[in-house]
């Protein structure tokens, strides 16, 4: 569970900064991209419309020498002469057949570039109208794949500006020096308003028709209006950026200072106010795994206040909380930080993790820490129970310590806590884990695993074990008990497998297949013609909270068709201590439908004389330590001849357990008791011994 909590919490970390982080990097790259495009379009625009303009003009004066004939040449040059433009023009193989002016026009480097679909139409209607109101045809090209195209070539003073092979305008990197060197003169001068503030040639080629072309020199100039704009365009777009860059900065600062105050909430204790089990589990591995840690010795502790549940009761949750804070203080000022650990679990559990030199100083530290936690309230006298595992150094195939790579912190505290359930009273105590504890716990979950099967499989044995009659040695009874044959363990004690069945709720199951097999056996016994006695069969006091428990009693003893006085149902004293009146209500039903009832254990708790006052019972069972460990004062068989009288009194039969010795059936004997079942007369045994029991009763 907490590896999945960790790796939630890893995701929304994730997500809470990359995801704001990427959402903020998209809206600042349109932005900018916006930005930056309508920079490149306005350039490209300003570009476009200047080469645009100078092709328009040389356009009319190819125009006008198209119009022109030989006797019109003169006139025409006086034209151009006046506008004092240089030009050349070239005939089909690029040879030069004319020029005017300054020829700087270097023919062997020319291309076409593209311009934004201009130049070509303005062409194409120069010539129409030609044709239209003159009757000219100049035969130049207007095809339409020639629209937005033109052909520029370099100034060998000024070889900046080359088509490219992609027909764009490109700058020859070796001339930017010169250029710039230009243009700052230029720029100094450029201090009158309509000035250029640069200036660049470049000539411009204009189709003429059979082959002959004109080229005019020009000039591509750019006003200090217009960079105004290019610069004001540059200049949001830098401080754009900076603006960009200082926000991404304060955003990943808060988002840094959101994120560390995060893993404050999610990794603090709601009672302490410290750390809480998550952060152990993390943390705790993280040191394990460190290389520099791997011949260190750890362990991990479960510590438990185990009076809390007392002292809640008796004072107030808020105050046993209140406690479990000042335990946590004080656990903390008993560790070394940072490299050990402590962190509230659960409840009044807390989880500890610890360095020693060997087990003899860890015993030590731990008892100094258990001796500061009993004085922290003075008007209480509280106990600790804690469970330790000693974390397993790694090593190589030379014995030498290596880093931890596999480290399970929640398990090793889970052998903590399987060590400190070992504990119990009123004194505080430690308990190392050892791998006993792991062969145990490996049994209780093959005896879990197993137990349907086996239910099934009917590996559940019924044995019986005689009870007498203490002066004619006749055979008055029987107590079913149970053994579980197993194919993997061999036979099976009881005390090996019913506190388990208890705690897991299997014991009612078992409860009924007791009934069922003993109610068959008597049956078929007395079908032998067998003198059948009755048998008692325990029934857990789990299964006295169901209310309909008496008929579910007959109704298996009616199912085998066995008489019910020949089944007793036998109860424990403990079961007095759950719902009283439920009980009773129970036993009063099973007498009414014919069954002995019976207390097992009498004398065994500390209210026998009040549930025998209440309960109806018939039979009353001494509980076996009354004929143990010997009675050298004699106390005890005051007590046992007391309840005796006691039990005759309330018109009840008495059975004497765990009897083994004839001075005491003698004295049993002497006393009344109506029967006695111990090892003296018969072990329990299976059931075709019992049998052979039943042919004769008056053999022991």
């Amino acid at each position: 569970m907490a590896n999945i909590k960790e790796e939630k919490l890893r995701k929304l970390k994730k997500s809470f900064t990359g995801g704001a982080i990427v959402a903020l990097l998209l809206l600042g790259t349109v932005i900018f991209a916006a930005f930056a495009a309508t920079l490149v379009v306005f350039c490209m625009y300003m570009i476009d419309s200047k080469v645009r303009a100078e092709y328009d003009t040389s356009s009319k004066i190819a125009e006008v020498y198209g119009r022109s004939g030989e006797s019109e040449a003169e006139d025409l040059m006086s034209i151009m002469y006046i506008g004092d433009r240089d030009y050349i023009i070239t005939d089909a193989n690029g040879k030069i057949i004319s020029e005017h002016g300054n020829n700087t026009c270097d023919l062997s480097k020319g291309g076409t570039v593209d311009l934004l679909g201009i130049a070509a139409s303005a062409q194409e209607e120069a010539q129409e109208e030609l044709k239209e109101h003159h009757g000219v045809d100049l035969g130049m090209n207007t095809d339409a794949s020639s629209y937005g195209q033109i052909t520029v070539y370099p100034d060998k003073q000024l070889p900046v500006i080359r088509p490219n092979r992609f027909g764009m305008m490109r700058i020859d990197p070796q001339m930017v020096r010169p250029v710039l060197a230009k243009i700052k003169q230029e720029a100094e001068n450029a201090h009158e308003i309509g000035k250029a503030l640069v200036s660049v040639p470049y000539w411009i080629e204009v189709p003429l028709g059979n082959g002959t072309n004109m080229v005019f020199r020009s000039d591509f100039s750019v006003y200090l209006r217009e960079m105004a704009v290019v610069g004001i365009l540059s200049g949001i777009i830098v401080l754009f950026t900076i603006a960009l860059i200082v926000f991404m900065i304060v955003f990943l600062i808060k988002a840094f200072v959101r994120r560390k105050r995060m893993n404050e909430v999610f990794y603090m204790d709601e009672i302490t106010g410290n750390y809480n089990w998550l952060w152990f589990i993390k943390f705790a591995e993280e040191e394990l795994k460190k290389k520099k840690n791997a011949s260190k010795k750890y362990a991990v502790l479960d510590i438990v206040f185990a009076n809390y549940r007392n002292f809640c009761v008796c004072h107030s949750l808020d105050e046993g909380n209140r406690m479990l804070v000042l335990i946590d203080k004080t656990i903390r000022t008993h560790i070394n930080h940072p490299k050990e650990l402590a962190a509230h679990h659960s409840a009044a559990h807390f989880a500890v993790m610890m360095t020693y030199t060997d087990r003899d100083d860890l015993e030590a530290r731990i008892k100094a820490m258990i001796s500061d936690l009993e004085k922290i309230n003075s008007d209480h006298k509280f106990n600790y129970w804690i469970g330790i595992d000693r974390i397993r150094e790694s090593t190589d195939d030379n014995g030498r310590p290596e880093k931890r790579e596999n480290v399970d912190v929640e398990r090793s505290y889970s052998n903590a806590g399987a060590a400190r359930a070992t504990l119990s009273g009123n004194e505080s105590a430690i308990a190392f884990f050892d791998e006993k504890m792991v062969e145990e716990q490996k049994w209780i979950d093959n005896i879990v695993e197993n137990q349907d099967k086996a239910l099934e499989n009917e590996e559940f044995l019924v044995y019986y074990q005689p009870k007498y009659d203490p002066r004619t040695n006749e055979l008055k009874g029987a107590e079913a008990l149970i053994r579980w044959k197993s194919p993997q363990y061999g036979l099976i004690s009881p005390g090996r497998f019913i506190p388990l069945f208890e705690e897991n709720g299997f014991i009612t199951n078992i409860d009924h297949y007791m009934l069922r097999h003993v109610a068959q056996d008597q049956k078929k016994w007395i079908d032998e013609g067998l003198s059948c006695v009755p048998v008692s069969v325990n029934v857990s006091r789990a299964h006295f909270i169901e209310a309909d428990l008496a008929e579910q009693i007959r109704d298996i003893v009616d199912e085998a068709g066995t008489p019910h006085d020949l089944v007793e149902i036998e109860l424990t004293e403990s079961a007095f201590f759950d719902d009283k009146d439920a009980l009773i209500t129970t036993i009063r039903k099973l007498k009414d439908y014919g069954f002995t009832v019976s207390m097992d254990d009498f004398g065994s708790g500390y209210s026998s004389l009040n549930s025998l006052k209440e309960m109806p019972l018939d039979v009353l069972k001494l509980d076996a330590e009354f004929f143990r460990n010997g009675d050298q004062d004699g106390r005890g068989q005051i007590v046992v001849s007391e309840a005796i009288k006691l039990a005759k009194k309330l018109d009840m039969r008495t059975v004497a357990e765990g009897v083994e010795v004839k001075d005491q059936v003698d004295f049993l004997a002497e006393e009344g008791c109506d029967m006695i079942q111990g090892f003296y007369f018969a072990k329990p045994m299976p059931k075709d011994e019992y049998e052979q029991k039943l042919s004769d009763p008056q053999t022991i």
